[in-house]
């Protein structure tokens, strides 16, 4: 079975849990739901390829790729929102 299967119609993958910040409050790295820590661009990789819920990438202005949480009307489970570790 891979990440993205799911098991009983639920979805199996990983979900960000916790974040790390810069001194900008800019985001750098990310803990899954399963406790793997990675790098922004690691993670980004992961999001672009499916193997992270919850999550999407999307190009910005300045023609680079950002990760962002999905829209659901919810504020409180936005990735700035997330505990940081």
């Amino acid at each position: 079975m891979t990440m993205n299967e799911s098991t009983n119609g639920q979805d199996t993958r990983e979900q960000i849990v916790a974040v790390q910040k810069d001194g900008d409050g800019d985001l750098t790295a990310f803990k899954t739901s399963s406790g793997r820590v990675l790098a922004y661009q690691e993670a980004l990789l992961e999001v672009q390829a499916g193997h992270i819920a919850g999550v999407n990438s999307f190009k910005g202005k300045d023609g680079e790729f950002y990760i962002r949480g999905d829209a659901d009307g919810d504020p409180t489970n936005n990735l700035d929102q997330l505990p940081l570790f």
